[in-house]
């Protein structure tokens, strides 16, 4: 009998290894991955030869901006973009308006997305004061994680109190999801800016001194310290700096389940670069992006599996909103935020290609990683019989130059305009159907909302 779908002669990519082989994929789910030529017949059949093979790549870290802020972002053209840049799957930021911090809102939020997405999706929710009785209803109703804003950032949801915090993980550790962070904290950084604006400090700079590193690493000490002490699962968002990874380090050899992530920007770029490329507000991102020796501990986390997880932080904004026409002015008037889901497979297969990682370790922290801590896994992220058949299948010869005029997001304003690429996604496969080929999209949306 005829299966659906087989990718053949590919190179197979995963964690562990990488073999010419073949994937056979029926009924939306992996049926296995042959070594041997004698293959059955097939309904579609693409010929890998000469391409890696990955298991599908997840973005565990997007803001898509709907409901409430379409203008800058929504679930059709955020997917679009991820399905372009080769992704999969993606997981969706809860600060949108209104927020997502109820079964209501999360309903509402799951019907915008319903048959317009061309990747599957997980929704977060988010906990703020007085919503801890909604955290077990939330994940009876399929959210796949939650989120704590500890620092001030775009949408301005204030956190709960330490002491509601820890009761609010102690219930999260009964529902068995994982509760990320936005690790900053609030009295470092408003107090900081206060001072600077005072001395009348308007430049790029200012941004990145006004939420230095031990903002950071005092969030994430405390967030580690109540982890433990609720006995709850942990992430580590977007995480900026050295002090970071020393911290993370030491909170896994202690037994918490704390993961971390960190996104190209903070590996590939230096906070001067807002002034030495004249960048400026283009930059600008909650946390900052640091100096290079940050970006290097950064990378030596990744390497050494302290950070297991490359997400994006996707967060498209329009161009007056990031001052595009003027990113040299007053940096405080620019929102933080930069279009990535998009862009990101390429940089990254870039630095493969560069030597500074390998197929199997970017696999680990784009597949593997994320499906694991978002229990998704072995459903995403995975090759085995029965998950999901997610493919993406990347040419890591083909060269090109990332132009901010061709993203499909609604978002054109990125730093990474320009930059030369080595290593491109040319298929994007969801559940068996074929959603981008060659760089174009392709089909209708046939992404699905995830349960964990």
């Amino acid at each position: 009998m005829a299966v659906d779908l087989i990718v053949k002669n590919g190179t197979i990519v995963t964690p562990l290894s990488s073999l010419r082989g073949h994937v056979l994929i029926n009924d939306g789910r992996v049926l296995d991955v042959m070594v041997r030529d004698d293959l059955p017949p097939a309904r579609e059949v693409i010929d890998a030869s000469g391409l890696h093979v990955l298991p599908g790549l997840i973005d565990p870290h997007v803001h898509f901006r709907e409901p409430g802020l379409t203008y800058k972002e929504d679930f059709e053209t955020g997917s679009q973009a991820a399905a372009a840049g080769g992704i999969t799957t993606v997981l969706e930021m809860p600060n949108t308006v209104p927020p997502t911090s109820n079964v209501e809102g999360f309903q509402a939020k799951a019907a915008c997305a319903q048959g317009r997405s061309y990747v599957d999706y997980g929704l977060y929710a988010v906990i703020v004061e007085g919503n801890l009785d909604q955290i077990v209803p939330l994940a009876e109703a399929g959210v796949v994680g939650y989120k704590i804003f500890l620092g001030e950032t775009v949408g301005n949801i204030p956190a709960p109190q330490d002491g509601e915090i820890i009761d609010a993980w102690r219930i999260m550790a009964e529902t068995g999801l994982r509760c990320g962070v936005h690790a900053e904290d609030n009295g470092i950084i408003l107090y900081l800016r206060k001072k600077l604006q005072a001395l009348g400090r308007t430049d790029p700079l200012a941004h990145l001194e006004s939420r230095p590193a031990v903002a950071e690493a005092e969030a994430i000490s405390r967030a580690i310290l109540f982890a433990r002490e609720a006995r709850s699962r942990l992430m580590i968002l977007h995480m900026s700096s050295a002090e970071g990874v020393a911290l993370v380090r030491r909170g896994k050899d202690s037994g918490v389940d704390v993961v971390a992530e960190t996104a190209p920007h903070y590996l590939l770029l230096e906070g001067e670069d807002m002034v030495r490329r004249g960048l400026g507000s283009i930059m600008k991102m909650n946390p900052p992006v640091r100096s290079k020796e940050h970006g290097e501990a950064l990378w030596r986390g990744l390497l050494d599996g302290t950070i297991e997880v490359v997400a994006t932080d996707h967060s498209p904004h329009s161009p007056v909103e990031k001052m595009a026409d003027n990113p040299m002015g007053d940096i405080w008037k620019a929102i933080a935020g930069m279009p990535g889901v998009e862009t990101s497979v390429s940089l990254m297969l870039t630095q493969v290609n560069a030597g500074r990682m390998t197929l199997n370790q970017y696999v680990r922290a784009q597949a593997e990683g994320p499906a694991r801590a978002w229990n998704l896994w072995p459903r995403k992220g995975n090759l085995g019989r029965d998950a999901d058949g997610d493919l993406t299948l990347v040419d890591m010869n083909k060269e090109s130059t990332i132009d901010q005029s061709t993203l499909h997001s609604k978002s054109k304003v990125t730093p990474f305009h320009g930059f030369r690429v080595k290593g491109m996604p040319v298929y994007t496969i969801v559940r068996g159907h074929m959603v981008m080929k060659n760089g174009e999209l392709f089909g209708n949306p046939v992404g699905q909302l995830l349960r964990p």
